[in-house]
């Protein structure tokens, strides 16, 4: 009996922290977001009735910035490098577009607080940009234990044993703003889905690798169908298909309407100028 008591000892001394109360059925989930809509349209705000058309004055000078993350979301989303390299991989894609003369990444801080179009266009005027391009996203993660959590516990399962299942679906999303007309100008999204199995003593480690490893996969698809969807932009804009007034910005930065004049007909008309003089001159001599 004695024996037996010992046994019992060095086995609660060595169990896991698993939840007992559960087993083998325990699961939880978390959620990682940031929201367009809820942004723009915070507390509840309606949108306007018709949609209004945007100017778009080329080459334009894009802001680029990740939207603030909700309040529930508990764990922050994605820590600030991750957004900085994401923002950095956007940038680089589309930054050599011949209508695109600058792409400008902004800290999601600016953002914080200004919610709404209203705070967007102070962030468009402060960085003295056109439009604007938002990125947001996502993720909800599943933790489920199976039967082999029952080997959790002894510290031997909590290590050998796969016991912990994660499920992490993740979409990022890129909307083009325009703070001016309030309009909604391009956006394309991707999403990405991830399983795995682990131990419960790797489960954190392994499932905050899948989250990042989500978001990266869904940022490559978003990136891919946003460049397939500016295409088509590119095409409906010359087209005339487009729902958007293309200006172009002169060499002094203002806008150049169907009235300017091009450096080839001024170039045109100084030759002509010096040709009529040149007759008058000779006329005379």
């Amino acid at each position: 009996m004695g024996r037996w008591l010992s046994l019992c000892v060095v086995v609660v001394a060595l169990c896991g922290c698993a939840n007992l109360g559960c087993m083998p059925n325990c699961s939880s989930h978390a959620r990682n977001s940031s929201s367009l809509v809820d942004f723009l349209y915070p507390h509840g705000a309606a949108p306007p009735r018709q949609d209004a058309i945007p100017q778009l004055r080329i080459p334009l000078r894009v802001g680029l910035a990740f939207l603030p993350s909700n309040d529930f979301d508990a764990t922050g989303g994605l820590d600030a490098a991750h957004r900085e390299a994401l923002l950095e991989r956007i940038r680089q894609r589309f930054s050599s577009r011949k209508f695109v003369a600058e792409i400008v990444v902004i800290p999601d801080y600016y953002l914080k607080g200004r919610s709404g179009f209203a705070g967007l266009e102070g962030v468009q005027r402060l960085y003295g940009v056109d439009v604007m391009a938002l990125v947001s996203y996502d993720q909800i993660t599943h933790q489920d234990e199976n039967y082999w959590s029952l080997g959790y516990l002894t510290i031997v399962g909590a290590y050998v044993l796969k016991g912990s299942r994660h499920d992490v679906s993740t979409l990022v999303d890129l909307a083009v703003v325009d703070p001016v007309s309030r309009s909604l100008v391009l956006r394309a999204g991707g999403t990405s889905t991830g399983h795995g199995n682990t131990t419960w003593i790797d489960a954190q480690r392994e499932t905050r690798g899948a989250a990042v490893d989500g978001y990266d996969a869904a940022a490559d698809q978003m990136i891919e169908h946003f460049d397939a969807a500016l295409t088509k932009f590119e095409a409906d804009v010359r087209s005339g298909n487009a729902a958007v007034k293309v200006v172009r910005k002169n060499d002094a930065g203002r806008s150049g309407g169907g009235g300017a004049l091009s450096w080839p007909f001024i170039l045109a008309l100084l030759a002509l100028v010096t040709f009529r003089r040149v007759v008058r001159l000779e006329g005379i001599a």
